[in-house]
C-alpha cells in the first residue's frame, strides 16, 4: 500500500476550539429541526404534505451547500468561509425570530438547510487539516460533540417551545453568534495552513484540484452509495416510524424519547471509541460493523410490537450510526489528495443529503402500497446488499489504494 505525506503547515487549529464550534452548532440546529413539523402543522396549520415539501427543500439545500462549500474549501481561504457560514446562519435565525409566519418560514428553512450543509462540509474539511491527532480520533470526537449537542438541544427545546417559539429562535441565533466569534478568534491558524497548501501546488494544480487515484475513487464511491442508501432507510425513523408506533398504542412522547436515547447512546459509544481508538483493527472494519448493525436494527423492527422492543431496535440502530457514520468520512479523508479534501468531504455530506431528501417519500410509497413490515424487510435487505458490495470491493482494491496521511 502506497503512502503519501503532505507538507506539514507550521500551525493548526486546536482541536478543542473545533469541537466547541461543532457543539454549539448542533445545539443551535437541534432547536430547529425537532419543532418544524409540529410548529407548522399545529400553529401555522400547514398540511403534512406541504411540510414534506418544506423538509425536501431543506435537505436539497443542505446537499447543495455541502457540495459548494467543499469545492470552495479547496480554492479559497477557509477562515473567511467559516466566518461567513456561521455569521449568516445567525442572521437567518434572527430573521426567523422576527417573522416565522407562513410561507416565509419555508424560505428560512431552505436557507438554514443550505447553511447547515455549508458549515458541516467546512468543519469536516477543516478537520482534515489537523495533523497532531489521528484522523480517526478527530472524526470520532467531532461526531461525539455533534451528538452531545443534539442531546442538549433536544432536551431544552421542548421546555422552551412551550414558553415561546420566538425565544427558541433567538437562543439558536445567539448560539451561532458564539460559533462565529469562536471562529474569528480561534480559527486563524487555518490562514497559515491555506497559504502553505497553496504554496505547495504548482500553477496547474492551483487552477484545478487534484483528483483521486482511480482505486481510491472506486472505494470512495462505494462509501457514497452506502451513505445514500443508509440515510434513505434511516430517515423513516424520523418520519414514518412515529405514525407506526402511535398506531400500536405507544404515546408520541415515548417516540420522542427514543431520540434522546439515540443521542445519549452515540455520546457513550463515541466516548468509548475516543478512549480506545483501536477497538476496530481498521477503519474499514468499523464501517462494516456499523452497516451490519443498521441492517439488524430493521430486522428487529419486524418483531417490535411494544416499547421495549423499539428501544432495543433504536439502540441497535445507534450502534451502527455511532460506528459507521464517523468512520466513512475519516476513511474518505485518508483516500483524498491534499489539494482536494474539501471536494470529497463535501460530496460525503451531499450523499447523505440525497438519502435524507428522498427517504421519507421512498418509505411512504412502500408503506402505503405494501405495509410497514414489508418496508422493514426491504430496508434490511438493501443495507445487507451494501455489505456484500463493499467487502469484495475493498478486498479487490486494498493493495492498490494510495493513502494520504494529511
Amino acid at each position: 500500500m502506497k503512502t503519501q505525506v503532505g507538507a506539514k503547515p507550521s500551525d493548526e487549529i486546536k482541536l478543542p476550539w473545533l469541537l466547541l464550534g461543532e457543539l454549539f452548532t448542533w445545539i443551535g440546529a437541534s432547536f430547529i429541526w425537532p419543532l418544524t413539523s409540529v410548529f407548522l402543522n399545529k400553529q401555522l396549520h400547514v398540511s403534512l404534505a406541504m411540510i414534506g415539501v418544506v423538509l425536501l427543500f431543506n435537505c436539497l439545500a443542505n446537499m447543495i451547500g455541502s457540495f459548494i462549500a467543499g469545492w470552495a474549501y479547496d480554492r479559497f481561504n477557509p477562515y473567511y468561509l467559516l466566518i461567513a457560514g456561521s455569521g449568516l446562519d445567525a442572521v437567518v435565525l434572527f430573521l426567523m425570530a422576527a417573522d416565522h409566519t407562513w410561507p416565509i418560514y419555508w424560505l428560512w428553512m431552505t436557507l438554514t438547510g443550505f447553511l447547515g450543509g455549508w458549515n458541516g462540509a467546512l468543519i469536516n474539511s477543516t478537520a482534515t487539516s489537523l495533523k497532531s491527532k489521528q484522523p480517526r480520533f478527530v472524526f470520532n470526537m467531532l461526531y461525539f460533540f455533534q451528538n452531545l449537542g443534539v442531546v442538549i438541544g433536544t432536551l431544552i427545546v421542548g421546555y422552551v417551545y412551550d414558553y415561546s417559539v420566538t425565544l427558541l429562535f433567538i437562543i439558536a441565533a445567539s448560539l451561532f453568534v458564539v460559533v462565529c466569534l469562536n471562529t474569528i478568534f480561534n480559527y486563524r491558524p487555518i490562514i497559515q495552513f491555506h497559504k502553505e497548501r497553496m504554496a505547495n501546488k504548482d500553477e496547474k494544480v492551483k487552477q484545478k484540484a487534484e483528483s483521486m487515484p482511480r482505486p481510491n475513487w472506486q472505494l470512495t464511491l462505494g462509501f457514497y452509495v452506502a451513505l445514500g442508501v443508509i440515510w434513505l432507510m434511516y430517515m423513516n425513523w424520523e418520519s414514518n416510524l412515529s405514525v407506526y408506533m402511535v398506531s400500536l398504542g405507544i404515546p408520541f412522547h415515548l417516540y420522542s424519547l427514543l431520540w434522546t436515547i439515540n443521542a445519549t447512546t452515540i455520546v457513550i459509544v463515541q466516548a468509548i471509541l475516543a478512549k480506545y481508538p483501536n477497538i476496530f483493527k481498521t477503519l474499514f472494519h468499523q464501517v462494516i460493523f456499523g452497516i451490519v448493525m443498521f441492517a439488524i436494527s430493521f430486522i428487529t423492527l419486524i418483531f417490535a410490537k411494544d416499547y421495549p422492543h423499539f428501544v432495543f431496535s433504536m439502540i441497535t440502530l445507534t450502534l451502527g450510526e455511532a460506528t459507521a457514520m464517523p468512520a466513512m468520512p475519516a476513511y474518505v479523508n485518508e483516500l483524498s489528495p491534499i489539494s482536494s479534501k474539501g471536494r470529497y468531504q463535501g460530496l460525503t455530506l451531499s450523499s447523505q443529503s440525497i438519502g435524507r431528501a428522498v427517504g421519507p417519500l421512498f418509505g411512504g410509497l412502500i408503506i402505503d402500497r405494501f405495509g410497514y413490515i414489508q418496508f422493514f424487510i426491504v430496508a434490511a435487505i438493501g443495507i445487507f446488499i451494501l455489505v456484500g458490495y463493499l467487502i469484495p470491493l475493498h478486498a479487490k482494491l486494498k493493495d492498490k489504494l494510495t493513502i494520504y496521511s494529511h
